[in-house]
């Protein structure tokens, strides 16, 4: 039989947090766990790489809108002159972002329709609400169509865009976005 020698208390306590979040998802066990190769990664990153399933799969689904108290709620974009929507747009953004939901691929979008986007796609979209500091919303505005032509574009870059040719689709011409904004970010 193998002793097992722990070099420092910390050990004892990330194998103890292991086993409790193990038992926690078990209820969720799928290949995703499985797949989790434990020799590679130690103890503690995995129990964060465990706990973040663990917040993932509690996590409620819920439309982004409703993630605000009160429901966030816009007012229609037609009823909207463009100095009051401009202005609406920003506070949106930064509200938007204190929730941690980051704007991807807008610089295509005048502020009209970047606000549109927001009013009829983002806030009534039903996503996971995970708690964390460390989790961010990705909206990709550039795949809002579903058409690929937007992110190639004005966005793809050259080794992206030499890859997507290869599929013997063809190309848009590239082109500068046309409305270009700085929006927050996530930190990195």
């Amino acid at each position: 039989m193998s002793e097992i020698h722990f070099n420092r208390a910390d050990d004892v306590d990330h194998l103890m947090r292991n086993a409790q979040l193990r038992d926690e998802l078990e209820p969720f066990f799928d290949e995703s766990i499985m797949r989790l190769n434990v020799q590679d990664l130690p103890t503690a990153l995995e129990n964060e790489y465990l706990a973040s399933m663990l917040a993932w799969e509690r996590a409620p689904v819920l439309p982004i809108a409703q993630w605000f108290q009160p429901e966030l709620r816009l007012l229609p974009p037609d009823t909207l002159d463009d100095a009051a929507l401009h202005d609406r747009l920003w506070d949106t953004v930064q509200k938007l972002f204190d929730k941690r939901i980051v704007l991807d691929f807008t610089d295509h979008l005048s502020d009209r329709q970047l606000y549109c986007l927001i009013y009829r796609d983002i806030l009534p979209s039903p996503e996971k609400k995970i708690d964390s500091s460390q989790h961010f919303l990705h909206w990709d505005c550039a795949d809002a169509g579903g058409d690929p032509e937007i992110w190639l574009r004005y966005y793809a870059s050259a080794e992206e865009r030499e890859h997507w040719a290869e599929s013997g689709e063809p190309l848009p011409p590239v082109a500068p976005p046309p409305y270009p904004r700085q929006l927050p970010r996530r930190p990195l």
